[in-house]
């Protein structure tokens, strides 16, 4: 304790000899009051408390007291934590799988990622975690939670959920395993049109969209048109997201970010002639897209690149800078907001899409379609035929014709037609959302011609 109240002594007459100002010297010397006040604190603590205590916890608990008061993204991570932390953007690392965040004081997930054994189990985008292990997480950082949730791989936790029309806390066990990240999914709608879900953004999402896009270009002579999935996506790596907006845009502003000082502002812009351009582009998100996905829907609709549908997305628009401090912790600190080019704030306010579009259940809409068939002229008994039918094999009259392909409202599919489904069948039969995007990649690609 002696040594540290000299060394802050020691610092205070440097800092005061670098200027002889009042302002400065009174700055100097409150802010040296609270410092000689936190020692004090300290060191009562390590002479009076019951218990003796290790004063590196203490220190750290400090720290972890002062990040507290910031926002719910900046948190101090210990040694262990601070290294788990780097495993986690390469791709593959231990844990459940899921994305999680504090709101409305309650540790909330964002979204679980695909195949992981959060996804496998049925954990869900908005799910409330109120337990661990039957610890309630009242009062929690978004660390202390994700410490409670590391464990020995193939070991169980026990998660209490609270979702959408639950009386009551539903308990989930799940087993930890290996998560490795396929952050490019990818499913070809014929004719030229692509499907492409990132689930997250990690070191090589661009290397492996890149590659999606260069075969199916190879594969049909050309885009025809894309839908760009980022529904449950919670952001991750900047400047993966920065690259892949590249990808689109021949130039152009695609983020910029402002920190503390006003008239300090970092935009970064697009820096080469587009690869992928000249097609049109559906951008979907919903209310768990956020960070580095809200950075390229927001990008790729400001420079009038891409239609975003879906719903408004998260909001999660500020910076965080990781710095690994000497003992092998680190601090990740809030530093900056980030911005669409057109100047929009991100954080709070999120993307509003151009067409919103809800996320509905396609089974309800089957059965609801189902039960009330549509009558036409041809269903009629004695209707007079076309000339086209008369030329025509003769059909049953009571035997309604199949529909054209695309016919249906919703899905692109003829109904009632029985066969085994494709993945692209499956995808636009199941989807609501996906199937009004490829409607309108359709649409497009009509009223251009």
């Amino acid at each position: 304790m002696k040594k540290l109240g000299i060394t802050a002594l020691v610092l205070a007459a440097f800092v005061l000899g670098l200027s002889q100002s009042k302002s400065f010297m009174a700055f100097a010397n409150e802010r040296y009051l609270e410092l000689q006040l936190f020692a004090k604190v300290l060191n009562l603590v390590q002479e009076y408390y019951v218990e003796e205590k290790d004063t590196k916890d203490l220190i750290y608990g400090g720290i972890k007291g002062i990040l507290a008061e910031l926002d719910p993204h900046t948190n101090f991570l210990p040694p262990e934590t601070f290294k788990e932390f780097e495993a986690e953007t390469s791709g593959e690392f231990g844990g459940l799988g899921i994305e999680i965040t504090v709101k409305d004081e309650v540790l909330t997930i964002i979204s679980p990622i695909e195949d992981t054994p959060a996804w496998k189990a049925g954990l869900q985008a908005g799910d409330r975690i109120v337990s661990i292990n039957g610890e309630s997480t009242k009062g929690l950082n978004l660390v202390e939670a994700a410490q409670r949730m590391r464990g020995k791989m193939g070991s169980n936790i026990t998660l209490g959920i609270m979702r959408e029309g639950l009386e009551e806390p539903k308990s989930y066990v799940i087993t930890r395993g290996r998560v490795k990240i396929r952050s490019v999914r990818y499913t070809d709608l014929e004719d030229g049109f692509a499907y492409i879900r990132l689930t997250t953004f990690i070191e090589h999402s661009a290397r492996d969209l890149e590659r999606v896009l260069r075969n199916h270009e190879k594969k049909n002579s050309g885009i025809k048109g894309l839908i760009l999935d980022l529904r449950r996506n919670p952001g991750g790596l900047l400047e993966q997201a920065i690259r892949i907006s590249d990808f689109f845009l021949e130039e152009g502003v695609i983020v910029s970010t402002k920190g503390r000082n006003r008239m300090e502002k970092e935009v970064r812009h697009a820096r080469r002639p587009a690869p992928f351009s000249g097609f049109p582009i559906v951008v979907l998100i919903d209310e768990f897209s956020a960070s580095a996905s809200e950075i390229l829907a927001g990008a790729l609709q400001d420079n009038k690149k891409a239609l975003v549908m879906g719903q408004r997305s998260f909001g999660k628009g500020s910076v965080q800078s990781v710095v690994k401090l000497g003992d092998g912790s680190g601090l990740k600190l809030t530093v900056a907001r980030y911005y669409t080019p057109s100047g929009r704030s991100i954080q709070a306010e999120g993307i509003a899409p151009d067409v919103e579009v809800s996320s509905l259940n396609m089974a309800e809409l089957e059965r609801a379609r189902s039960s009330r068939p549509v009558r036409r002229e041809q269903d009629i008994e004695g209707h007079l035929r076309s000339e086209t039918s008369q030329r025509s094999t003769s059909r049953p009259r009571s035997t309604p014709r199949e529909a054209p392909p695309h016919s249906n409202w919703w899905s692109g599919r003829s109904a009632g037609v029985k066969s085994e489904s494709s993945e692209r069948d499956k995808l636009l039969n199941q989807d609501y959302q996906v199937s009004q995007a490829y409607n309108y990649l359709r649409a497009f690609r009509v009223m251009s011609n």
